[in-house]
């Protein structure tokens, strides 16, 4: 088996636990390369990708013979996008009749298949992973219909929840994985309920994390720190969080409370420390690296990721820093949002509370700001949970055996037609 992960961008600041996902499989032993529609656009990478070893390829040039200029996907002309369907007609057997499974599908889409299918047949990889159900898996499915080899995706609460996704998109790509994976229980009875037989092959295998470089450590000590780290996006609650601080200052705790990431939020959310008079108290960071962030964590009495669902739909599956908190030690207050509640059991892993209430918010981060010994306890709980759950070797294992099957296979579902 020789895995071809397709993703968007890459490398990408937010998105390690793809990161992780690749380092496993790795470490087992496993070939695999990495295809990325797009070049990074971050400013700032986390050192965990310095340990990828996988080689990088960039599907945004066209691979056209050599005496051909490359030209970027944005400045394709016609004549360079009919000379490379030739030629993926003389290299695939049967390529127009299976370019009518592309049909719908944006251009930009079916060349970046196109080239990815080239990389296919010239690097003999035997099963394509998209770890997203939107534009890689397209590209994904479309390179490996063509390619005739298997393809899979994962699909994440973005990808499915959004207002923007379309019905008959993902259905057709549930028709025709191999296998798909998706990251909870709360999205595997949503896509069964929505899709059908059409989602019979859905796996539910969490995300994993590298729990020997996540040493646990005892919170009964610590300073009355709140931490919070996530995108300043509607989805993460963040305007709530601040709203909590202000109502535990107007009660008199002591504490300051610190959120780490960027978007489109920030100026909205200064401005609403601002308005609250806590600008001693609230602090933006923006991104930090891992290390960083993890010892942010252990230092905090309490994390929080007031999550909610957004008004165009967008809401978090389950997000990775909710279980990297609880693997460090650190006890954690979040909403019940889709798979959230899976691992956090109020009074037992974490503490749950509504979405959009400040007030209840407020409450639960004093208990932890105060009771040292409720820290412990469900800090020691939900270190177990994490153990049992979100080991990345293991849950790795998982999803290669599926891989493996497929590659075995070595065609998926309608390929042939």
């Amino acid at each position: 088996m020789k895995l071809g992960f397709v993703v968007k961008r890459y490398p990408r600041y937010s998105e390690t636990f793809i990161v992780r996902e690749i380092l496993a499989h790795e470490e087992a032993g496993v070939p695999l390369e990495i295809f990325a529609l797009r070049p990074p656009n971050d400013r700032h990478f986390q050192d965990i990708i310095a340990r990828v070893k996988a080689p990088v390829n960039y599907l945004y040039m066209p691979a056209l013979p050599p005496q051909t200029e490359p030209v970027p996907v944005d400045m394709l002309t016609p004549s360079v996008y009919w000379e490379t369907l030739q030629r993926a007609a003389d290299v695939f057997p049967n390529f127009w009749q299976r370019l009518e499974q592309a049909r719908g599908e944006e251009a930009r889409n079916v060349y970046q298949a196109m080239l990815l299918a080239f990389q296919v047949q010239q690097k003999q990889i035997t099963h394509l992973h998209a770890p997203f159900s939107n534009q890689p898996a397209s590209v994904a499915r479309m390179a490996a219909l063509f390619s005739g080899i298997g393809f899979s995706f994962t699909a994440r609460a973005k990808d499915i929840f959004h207002e923007s996704v379309s019905h008959n998109d993902i259905q057709r790509k549930l028709q025709q994985a191999s296998t798909v994976v998706t990251i909870t229980d709360y999205n595997l009875q949503y896509l069964r309920k929505t899709y059908g037989a059409d989602a019979e092959k859905v796996v539910h295998i969490y995300n994993g994390l590298e729990l020997d470089r996540l040493i646990y450590s005892e919170p009964l000590v610590r300073e009355p720190l709140i931490a919070a780290v996530g995108r300043l996006v509607p989805k993460k609650g963040f305007e709530y969080l601040i709203d909590a601080c202000t109502l535990l200052k107007e009660q008199g705790e002591r504490f300051r409370c610190v959120i780490t990431g960027a978007g489109p939020l920030q100026t909205e959310l200064l401005a609403r420390i601002e308005a609250a008079d806590l600008q001693n108290t609230v602090q933006l960071t923006g991104p930090l690296p891992h290390v960083e962030v993890a010892r942010l964590m252990q230092q905090a009495a309490a994390f929080t990721l007031p999550c909610i669902v957004a008004e165009d739909g967008d809401r978090d599956g389950l997000p990775n820093v909710i279980f990297e908190s609880m693997a460090l030690g650190t006890p954690v207050v979040s909403t019940d949002v889709t798979g959230i509640p899976e691992i956090l059991c109020h009074g037992e892993t974490g503490l749950m509370v509504p979405q959009r209430n400040a007030d209840k918010l407020a409450e639960s981060l004093g208990l932890l700001l105060r009771q040292p010994e409720l820290r412990v306890q469900l800090a020691r709980n939900a270190r177990r949970l994490i153990e049992q759950k979100f080991d990345a070797d293991k849950n790795a294992a998982q999803r290669r055996e599926l891989f493996a099957g497929n590659a075995q296979s070595g065609i998926l579902t309608g390929a042939r037609a």
